[in-house]
């Protein structure tokens, strides 16, 4: 017992936030790829703040290579599920989560970028608030094989999670402690995400007027 004590106390901190902290994080990314819900780009950003006041190596590193290879693999297991119910009688639930979160406008948007453009409207979509799943649809609809939608979701994935992560590092670097960092960085993303759906009703009532 003496032994297992005097071990426990000379774990750092870091150590134990390093070992729950990352795998919490690839789940809590992953489900919010398939059930888009979650708010993952907050979650990176808070992930990269911890990271930045850390003093272990390669932890910045570590939340890039987790956060985006968890987009990644949620993206391309959402995009199987989407394909099977496309190929299915009675469809599926998860083809049907997709359609209901892609407004008709912003799926025929998609549809004619994805047309004009290919795979760079992939990559954009992941970096544009509430882009990926209508151009995700758009994708189905056009009956992008599996090969080529994962080539061009793996840069958006890596873009993705760059750009929250520097969110994060930003918001990390301007307080001294980590939770106004994180407090900074969720604000930020919160305000990121926000301002498309804002600019969308502004555009509709000046049309409207």
């Amino acid at each position: 017992m003496t032994t297992l004590a005097a071990t426990a106390t000379t774990i750092p901190p870091e150590s134990t936030q390093q070992a729950i902290g990352y795998p919490s994080l690839f789940l809590l990314v992953l489900i919010g790829a398939l059930v888009p819900v979650v708010p993952t780009g907050a979650l990176v950003s808070s992930a990269a703040v911890v990271a930045f006041h850390q003093t272990a190596p390669f932890s910045l590193a570590l939340v890039f290579v987790t956060a985006s290879t968890a987009a990644f693999l949620g993206d391309a297991t959402l995009y199987w599920l989407g394909r099977r119910g496309m190929g299915s009688k009675n469809g599926s639930r998860w083809l049907e989560a997709i359609r209901s979160r892609a407004p008709e406008e912003r799926l025929t948007q998609a549809q004619d970028k994805l047309a004009a453009h290919g795979v760079a409207v992939l990559v954009l979509s992941r970096l544009v608030p509430a882009g990926r799943l209508p151009v995700m649809l758009a994708c189905l609809l056009a009956k992008w094989p599996m090969r080529r939608f994962a080539r061009g979701n793996l840069p958006a994935c890596l873009a993705w999670a760059v750009t929250y992560q520097l969110i994060g590092i930003l918001g990390g670097s301007l307080f001294d402690e980590p939770w106004e960092g994180v407090v900074a960085a969720v604000a930020l993303t919160v305000l990121i995400s926000a301002v498309p759906g804002v600019w969308r009703r502004i555009r509709k009532g000046t049309e409207a007027a």
